[in-house]
């Protein structure tokens, strides 16, 4: 991996009063490259959460292209962002995870921008398809940076404080796009656009400055008289290629909270429409309480495991709890509906901490980037494949499709644990944890 030379500010984010990352007398965290990592994620989750909700009717209404095409073509997309992923990932264990995750938000930025552009679906298929692809691929290289400039104690616990502000961004950046919605004019659409083309800006020119962690400088030094390792060793690892296949499984609840309660709700409820964004606030609230303090305690191998199994087992019993919404007056469906979602935020917590921890401490720690890169693939496959599995289940078999739903979380829940095993049997290659 490139390495450069560092700055004092690496010693001070590895130093003991560091071991718990997230904590700070003022608004900021105190570690100096979390900080800095807050600051770029609050801009870029402001900018994302004002485009997220008016995204596909710029294309439709402002456009004008045909909604079944747009929907094909971020389908498309999409498979291409998985298959980015990886080589994204190698990419990054060979040129270093800042630089090449600096390409990734600038390339993402620039394709963004791009859209303005567009006055065909020609036009529109290649903006989208490079920019879903610059912005999934760098899920992986973005696990591998936080391996590089944290210190591998508080990493998960500050993987978790960051997706808490991302919510709290996205939140705040979905109510102010709500103000162009409202507008509904080319122009507040061409403005949200560029505003989240610029919120990628600063991670594309920061990012590069972040200095190493002790770790990895360690790491360097000892490498530069190892073997050369094999790279691409994790599109062959078999134990961990079935932990991020499980992960991806628990992944689908993400869909499970934006595609599929909505259809549900509108569909097979008596529950007003307004109860979508009802449980989308719980969600993003109960988010923002508990995901630092849910890390903290799955941080290691066996808890993580344990919060894996308890996740599929929460969201299977969150499958219930919406099956019996249906039939229901509107005020008991509503509460119905409420109590299921709060029973997701716990699982959805758990698995989240449980995979950054897993995803962490089974992979070879002299190539995260392709490690890291793989397993969000796997966390993009599940996201893609996420609306076919609830639309067939839930939503065209009501009760029976949920029970079977859940039984689908509650085993890749489970399975983790054998899974886990394999990986630490057949794990001895891969040397001390990162």
């Amino acid at each position: 991996m490139t390495t450069t030379p560092v700055s004092s500010a690496s010693d001070q984010h590895d130093s003991p009063e560091a071991s718990r990352a997230t904590r700070a007398g003022g608004l900021l965290p105190a570690d100096p490259v979390l900080r800095l990592a807050t600051v770029l994620t609050v801009v870029n989750s402001l900018g994302n959460g004002l485009y997220f909700p008016l995204g596909i009717l710029y294309f439709t209404r402002i456009v004008g292209l045909d909604a079944t095409a747009v929907g094909v073509g971020m389908t498309v997309a999409g498979l291409v962002g998985v298959a980015a992923g990886v080589p994204a990932g190698r990419a990054a264990d060979r040129w270093g995870a800042r630089r090449v995750g600096a390409l990734m938000w600038g390339g993402t930025g620039i394709a963004t921008a791009a859209y303005t552009l567009v006055h065909s679906y020609a036009g529109f298929l290649v903006t989208v398809i490079c920019a879903t692809a610059f912005q999934m691929a760098s899920r992986g290289v973005q696990g591998a940076l936080y391996a590089d400039v944290l210190p591998a104690a508080t990493r998960v616990e500050a993987r978790a404080y960051l997706r808490m502000v991302t919510n709290v961004g996205m939140g705040v950046g979905g109510a102010l796009g709500a103000v162009a919605l409202q507008l509904d004019t080319r122009g507040a659409y061409l403005a949200v656009i560029v505003l989240n083309a610029l919120s990628f800006a600063g991670p594309a020119l920061l990012v590069p400055r972040m200095p190493l962690a002790s770790h990895v400088r360690e790491r360097a030094a000892l490498d530069a008289d190892a073997p050369a390792v094999d790279r691409w060793r994790a599109v062959r690892d078999l134990p961990f290629l079935a932990v991020t296949v499980l992960n991806a499984v628990l992944v689908v609840q993400y869909t499970l909270s934006e595609v599929g309660l909505p259809l549900w709700i509108v569909e097979r409820t008596e529950a007003p429409r307004w109860t979508a964004a009802l449980l989308m606030i719980v969600n993003c609230v109960l988010v923002a309480l508990l995901q630092v303090r849910v890390a903290r305690r799955a941080s290691q191998v066996p808890s993580a495991v344990r919060a894996m199994g308890w996740s599929g087992l929460l969201l299977a019993a969150s499958c219930a709890v919406y099956a019996l919404s249906a039939g229901l007056s509107p005020v008991w469906a509503v509460l119905s509906l409420t109590a299921g979602a709060v029973v997701q935020v716990f699982a959805e917590v758990l698995s989240a901490a449980g995979g950054w921890t897993l995803g962490y401490e089974l992979a070879d720690a002299r190539a995260h980037g392709v490690y890291q890169g793989v397993f969000g693939a796997g966390m993009s496959a599940g996201m893609m494949a996420g609306p076919a599995l609830v639309t067939v289940t839930a939503i065209a078999h009501g009760t029976l499709g949920w029970a079977v739903l859940g039984v689908v979380f509650a085993l890749a829940g489970l399975a983790v644990t054998p899974a886990v095993r394999w990986a630490q049997r057949d794990g001895a290659w891969r040397g001390e944890p990162a």
